[in-house]
C-alpha cells in the first residue's frame, strides 16, 4: 500500500473555459478513468470526510482511502485485481488488505460499504510550473462539471500558480473545496 498526502487547489470551470484550456494543452495526452465511490446507505464516510472510491484506468483497479489532514489528505492506496472488483461490486465482499483494516481501526463496519456511484473523468494530465495541473471533464448522474485542479506541495502555492494562469487566461473561477466525490453522492436520485 502507498501512502501520500494529496494538496491541491480545485476550481470548477465553464465549458467555455474548459474548451480554452483543452485547446492550450492539446499536445498533452488525454485519457479516461472511471470512479467508483463508496460509502453506506446512510454515509458514514462522508459524514467524516473521508472519501473512498475504487479507480478504473484501463484494466488498471486502485482502491483509495483519502483522510482529512490540516492541509490536505491522507491518501492510503492499493492496486486490486479485476477479480476483486467484481467481487466486490456484484457480491460486497470488501477487498481485504491495509484499507479494510485501516477502516475496521477506524470503527467503521465494511460490510455497510457498498458502491453508490460513479463518476468517469476525461483527463488531461500537465506538469506544470512544478506541480501536476489536470484539466477535466466529469460525467455522473446524468450530469457533466468541468474542474481544474493543481497538485502542489503546498496549498498556497497551488492557488498562486492556478490563479495566475486563470487570470492569464481570462478564466473567472473561484477556488472550491467541493470534491469529486461529494458532487457525485450529492447527484444520486436527483
Amino acid at each position: 500500500m502507498a501512502n501520500a498526502i494529496e494538496i491541491e487547489a480545485k476550481a470548477l470551470v465553464s465549458q467555455a473555459d474548459y474548451k480554452k484550456l483543452a485547446k492550450k494543452f492539446s499536445a498533452y495526452p488525454r485519457y479516461t478513468q472511471t470512479n467508483y465511490y463508496i460509502d453506506s446507505e446512510s454515509r458514514i464516510l462522508v459524514k467524516d470526510d473521508i472519501a473512498l472510491r475504487i479507480r478504473q484506468k484501463g484494466e488498471r483497479y486502485e482502491l483509495t482511502l483519502k483522510t482529512p489532514l490540516s492541509e490536505g489528505r491522507l491518501e492510503k492506496n492499493t492496486v486490486i485485481s479485476e477479480a476483486d472488483f467484481v467481487a466486490y461490486r456484484d457480491h460486497g465482499t470488501f477487498p481485504k488488505g491495509d484499507i479494510s483494516r485501516f477502516l475496521t481501526m477506524l470503527g467503521f463496519n465494511i460490510s455497510e460499504l457498498r458502491i453508490l456511484t460513479s463518476l468517469t473523468t476525461d483527463r488531461i494530465d500537465v506538469e506544470y510550473k512544478g506541480g501536476l495541473l489536470s484539466i477535466d471533464r466529469n460525467t455522473y448522474s446524468g450530469e457533466t462539471d468541468y474542474e481544474v485542479e493543481l497538485e502542489y506541495n503546498n496549498m498556497d502555492g497551488a492557488k498562486a500558480i492556478l490563479g495566475k494562469l486563470f487570470e492569464e487566461m481570462d478564466i473567472h473561477a473561484p477556488f472550491t473545496d467541493v470534491t469529486k466525490v461529494h458532487r457525485a453522492m450529492a447527484a444520486i436520485g436527483k
